[in-house]
């Protein structure tokens, strides 16, 4: 039964109904019979779940709320907010997983009977998942949402189990969640609904992608005890591989992080999973571990991260770090929570490798052998996403002799075009190849312009700088000169097709006084399917073997006319996948831009943001249809605007109602239209490489000043 106290705001209407959030105002507005508000405030207004779906079916405008939307609604009404929701939900899936047929007990009956049941059978799954004695909602964070404000460190559980009254609020919820489950999988439910509130609050968490947690769990290597002290949301102890008898360790300073990371472990790997709250730095969890590696994102820049109670703590072996050095703070806790011989991989700011105030920690680090390698990322391959951000690889010195080198490697090349971020695989293939063949030789051969080993002696002046872009010699000449040769002769090529493309002069013709339909009632009238984009981020998710092999059509793609970028999450929910003759929108801009689904693309997902029409052709001309889209007036008139963003209603956008073969003829023009746009952008990006190779090589005089 539909839970009638939950709620769903007018954000949440829209994406119900695949519409924006301007048609649920105007529905407002113009149905006397739109159900009431019943919480949140003036300017946002909360909705009851159950009356909105029954309005919008009656209205036609909804054949049926998905499962998943659902449950996603259900988990953001949730009176004690999403969190502690989404921590009852991991509880029971949790539940389902391990013990399936105790669920099937407890869930038949009244959902009070459920409330009282629950507490009993959750404990023992707690206890057997996490090696603890589960505590009922007494712990620093707890599936209950309460959180211990004494400012101890409790390592007892992750999880603690929510009493009897605070799950009764979850009944409705917890049973959707599991029938959920029933067609995705425990684990595949907790990471969709783990990824919409990450999503949903963006603001809050500063994510680890997916590609780059699998990057720093393969450079650690395999490890049967792994600690993260800085776990956020799990994705790096997540990518780790599996061994038997393995133990993941982790902690986080934010407590609602913690319960939801123990549980995403668990459902997702069967090693012992340990978890605590607490300020890292100041009170440590773990002080006895000495783990075989340590993962770690840390938060960057912070000023406050103990400096003054921890001046004389036993893990500054390398040197007390300075007020604005946190991040080598966390770096020497990595190494002291090491095995001799263990692995660590850290995420660092650039600046950490080169800012003055830091020298005599990096030179201590680089005189013991404990750094090992230094390795700067693409710009975009994590957040902040306008810097390239460094992995230091770092080892606890063992008896063995301490190696004379340091691998220095730049995979700066491999960023990707406007927003789509850097080409992961040829990161991950340069990174893995160089630290592996170091590792294993001590030292390695010079790639010109990607990678080198430098004696540990050359970095030891006044600045330290471990910067690779500054030790590496640049690309063979040779090779950087026939490579601007080819992009010159393809600049020239684009340009002569480029003006054989350029449209003919424009004929004036009086104003068009055409009939008008929308969107809207073409869709209601079934000349089009319209499909909206809803796939959920991916914060430490990674796709499955199937998923890597589905690219997804990324709004930034449709923006730039470039290839699809993005990849499936694993949360295994439907992905609407594009067809030849598909039209594509972005909805968030502000630009006029409508983009004809090719055979190149055809197969690719449809990303969040996008709403796909995929026209009847023996109504609609897709090139017609895509054509008038993209109208500059069409397109404000089906606009609405926030403070700092503008979104396109796409059910408002107006085509003129003409025939299928007067159709043809305009869309015959727009496709002319399209392949000269696409030269266009083809000789501009061409024309920006030349430039760019000209600069450097006349600069570093591989080129000459002919």
């Amino acid at each position: 039964m539909q839970d009638n106290a939950t709620e769903v705001t007018a954000a949440g209407i829209a994406r119900l109904a695949g519409v924006g959030r301007a048609a649920v105002s105007n529905w407002r507005r113009r149905h006397p019979d739109f159900p009431k508000p019943i919480g949140g405030t003036e300017t946002s207004p909360s909705f009851a779940l159950a009356e909105v779906e029954a309005w919008l079916r009656e209205q036609g405008k909804l054949a049926e709320v998905p499962l998943r939307e659902r449950v996603w609604q259900q988990l953001t009404g949730h009176p004690e907010g999403p969190a502690v929701a989404l921590a009852h939900v991991g509880c029971v899936l949790l539940l389902v997983q391990e013990r399936p047929t105790v669920w099937l007990d407890i869930d038949a009956g009244s959902d009070e009977r459920l409330a009282a049941k629950l507490p009993g059978v959750l404990d023992g799954v707690i206890a057997a998942r996490f090696g603890c004695k589960p505590v009922n909602a007494s712990g620093p964070v707890d599936a209950s949402g309460s959180v211990n404000t004494s400012g101890s460190v409790n390592t007892a559980t992750p999880v603690h189990t929510p009493t009897g009254p605070q799950l009764l609020p979850s009944a409705p919820l917890l049973r959707s969640a599991v029938e959920l489950a029933g067609e995705l999988g425990a684990r595949q439910t907790f990471e969709f609904l783990l990824g919409r509130y990450l999503d949903a609050h963006s603001r809050q968490y500063t994510p680890t992608p997916a590609e780059l947690a699998g990057l720093m769990a393969d450079l650690a290597g395999p490890a049967l005890t792994v600690l993260d002290p800085a776990c956020g949301t799990g994705a790096l102890l997540r990518a780790v591989e599996a061994r038997p008898d393995q133990t993941l360790y982790a902690q986080d300073s934010a407590p609602d992080l913690v319960a939801l990371t123990a549980l995403r472990l668990a459902l997702h790997t069967r090693a012992a999973v340990r978890g605590a709250v607490g300020d890292t730095l100041r009170r440590e969890a773990y002080p006895e571990l000495r783990a075989d590696a340590v993962l770690c994102h840390p938060p960057f820049n912070e000023r406050n991260w103990g400096h003054d109670e921890l001046a004389y703590d036993a893990r500054w072996e390398y040197g007390f770090p300075a007020r604005n050095e946190s991040e080598l703070a966390w770096v020497q806790h990595a190494l002291a929570r090491l095995a001799d011989g263990g692995t660590a991989v850290l995420l660092m700011p650039p600046a950490a490798a080169s800012r003055r105030s830091g020298r005599r920690i990096r030179a201590d680090l680089l005189r013991r052998g404990a750094l090992r390698a230094v390795l700067a990322l693409p710009v975009g391959a994590a957040p902040p996403y306008n810097l390239p951000l460094h992995l230091w690889v770092l080892r606890r010195p063992d008896r063995t002799p301490v190696a004379p080198e340091v691998l220095l490697v730049d995979t700066g090349a491999f960023a990707g075009e406007a927003r789509g971020g850097p080409d992961w695989q040829a990161v991950r293939d340069a990174a893995l190849d160089t630290w592996r063949a170091f590792a294993r030789d001590g030292r390695l051969a010079e790639r010109p312009g990607l990678a080198r080993s430098v004696p540990v002696i050359e970095l030891l002046d006044d600045d330290v700088d471990l910067a690779p872009a500054r030790h590496l010699p640049p690309p063979a000449a040779a090779d950087g000169v026939e490579q601007l040769a080819a992009v010159r002769d393809g600049l020239a090529a684009t340009l002569r097709l480029t003006t054989g493309l350029t449209p003919p002069p424009a004929v004036p013709a009086p104003p068009a006084r055409w009939p008008l339909t929308t969107i809207g009632e073409l869709a209601r009238g079934g000349a089009l399917l319209l499909r909206t984009g809803a796939l959920p981020g991916t914060p430490g998710g990674t796709a499955t073997a199937a998923h890597a092999r589905v690219p997804v059509l990324t709004d930034h793609d449709v923006l730039a006319g470039s290839p699809p970028s993005g990849t499936l999450p694993e949360s295994d929910e439907e992905a609407v996948l594009t067809e030849p003759g598909d039209v594509v929108v972005p909805v968030l801009g502000g630009g006029s831009v409508a983009r004809v689904v090719d055979a190149a693309t055809a197969g690719a997902a449809l990303g969040r943001n996008l709403v796909l029409l995929r026209p009847d052709a023996a109504a609609l001309d897709a090139w017609f249809l895509a054509g008038f889209l993209r109208g500059t007036a069409n397109n404000r008139q089906a606009s609405s605007y926030a403070s700092t963003a503008t979104r396109l209603d796409v059910r408002r956008l107006q085509l003129p109602r003409l025939p299928l073969d007067e159709q043809r003829r305009y869309g015959a023009r727009f496709r002319a239209l399209d392949e000269f746009e696409q030269a266009l952008r083809q000789a501009g990006r061409l024309g920006e490489q030349l430039l760019r190779g000209m600069y450097d090589g006349l600069t570093d005089g591989t080129v000459e000043p002919h």
